[in-house]
């Protein structure tokens, strides 16, 4: 298949999905991590370049829950976050009106539950062999739900605090922005195989 890894620069979805015999492209206006089938521009503009399978990590910075907290805020930072909301769901929109038959839209709970719609799943890293907790939200179009791959013990919840503590890969960008290695395998072997 054709696959377009949205809002990628990690390459970890790709690569894995590039391993199991796919034309996989990441996308981001960030450069990729590593090097190989990358697009460094806005998604928007590739939408429609005939593409099988759209997978999409959107950023979350104003559509999480932690994002909640400025909006009662009395300053200007109100407007920001409003603002920034609006495009960030605008933009979330067009991913999943993309004409694309099969999309996976990747995000915490947040704006999107409530102003969209409900995930059609809600996963956690523990599940594919991760051992932390974090949600892990889907929304899917022609697409089946992920089955856990290697199902660990729920962690205690100490180990989610050493999950968000600042951690940066060899580029100096933020683990949190990454997915997890076990969620991208669990995509390309049970999402690779949707013809």
């Amino acid at each position: 298949m054709k696959v377009l890894v949205a809002c990628e620069f990690s390459a970890v979805v790709r690569e894995a999905l590039k391993n199991r015999g796919h034309n996989a492209w990441s996308c981001d206006l960030l450069p990729s991590d590593i090097d190989g089938q990358h697009i460094q521009d806005d998604i928007l503009n590739h939408l429609r370049d005939g593409w099988d399978m759209l997978i999409a990590f959107p950023p979350c910075t104003n559509l999480c829950l932690a994002s909640n907290a400025n909006l009662y805020r009395a300053d200007r930072q109100y407007l920001n976050v409003v603002e920034g909301r609006r495009q960030a769901f605008e933009f979330v929109m067009a991913l999943a009106n993309a004409p694309i038959d099969r999309i996976a839209i990747e995000n915490p709970i947040g704006y999107l539950n409530t102003a969209w719609r409900k995930p059609d799943q809600i996963l956690r890293p523990y599940m594919f062999g991760h051992p932390y907790r974090k949600d892990i939200c889907l929304w899917l179009k022609n697409l089946p739900l992920l089955s856990p791959t290697q199902a660990l013990y729920p962690p205690k919840p100490w180990k989610k605090l050493d999950f968000w503590s600042d951690k940066r890969n060899p580029n100096g960008r933020s683990l949190k922005s990454i997915t997890f290695t076990g969620l991208a395998e669990a995509m390309a072997d049970q999402w690779g195989s949707t013809q």
